[in-house]
């Protein structure tokens, strides 16, 4: 959505992080493992420079066995949408099992990595699977049957977004009418001007921007959205969706 658009999610999501645990990690991990995955999975992509001299080759290569067959770990592909704590990112990087670099070996080839490599490594890690919340926290609208890409969002998906809750959403045209609509509607920015929030110190006289004087930048004031994502929270991490629905 923009710059401008991230700074009020940003104050949502902090007066969020106040009241919850900040070590949730959120994307979908609980998804059929398609003919689609499949295809993905059994795929090797050759750098041209590695090709050499075999003009004959083919962008990808077919292995005999799927390499999404591994006994070693659990492979998970989903949503390449996610937010996800500074704990696991830490884990991810520094990697003191193993796990993460062994995951993106086998991942380093992969036809779509994003859409597999973090779930597979939160899935297969004991100290992490019970950190996820199986929601990517985005509206996306596919079409039925679906195609490969979602669609775009418009003014007639205006209703059902905001009554999703969700703070974020895809995909949108640029200069959509609907990008429009968010802003005057939902993050009370006017035209040419910054998201107003409780760091904002000036006067809105003769249409002046109040958030040209910055007073306490780590002063809060949640807005309609947080109540939304208050909501979408509570039914996330309720009793019948946080537990039965995480890694198994």
């Amino acid at each position: 959505m923009g710059m401008e658009r991230l700074r009020d999610y940003g104050n949502v999501m902090c007066e969020f992080c106040d009241t919850h645990e900040e070590t949730m990690n959120y994307l979908f991990h609980r998804c059929t493992f398609s003919r689609k995955v499949w295809s993905k999975a059994g795929k090797l992509i050759f750098l041209d420079d590695i090709a050499m001299n075999l003009k004959t080759l083919k962008e990808t290569v077919d292995f005999l066995e799927p390499l999404g067959n591994v006994q070693v770990f659990t492979v998970v592909s989903c949503s390449a949408w996610m937010v996800l704590s500074r704990p696991f990112i830490d884990y991810c990087i520094w990697g003191w099992d193993n796990l993460p670099r062994t995951i993106l070996m086998y991942y380093a080839n992969f036809i779509s990595s994003p859409e597999g490599y973090f779930h597979t490594v939160i899935c297969n890690a004991q100290e992490f699977r019970n950190t996820t919340v199986n929601s990517d926290i985005h509206f996306i609208s596919w079409d039925n049957p679906p195609k490969q890409h979602p669609h775009y969002l418009t003014l007639s998906d205006m209703a059902t977004m905001v009554d999703s809750n969700a703070p974020f959403a895809r995909k949108f045209h640029p200069d959509d009418p609907v990008l429009d609509k968010v802003d005057a509607g939902l993050l009370f920015r006017k035209p040419g001007m910054l998201v107003p929030g409780g760091w904002c110190a000036g006067q809105s006289i003769n249409e002046s921007d109040p958030c040209s004087v910055v007073g306490n930048t780590t002063f809060l004031r949640p807005g309609p959205g947080a109540v939304r994502l208050q909501r979408l929270m509570e039914s996330l991490l309720s009793k019948e969706n946080f537990r039965p629905r995480q890694c198994k």
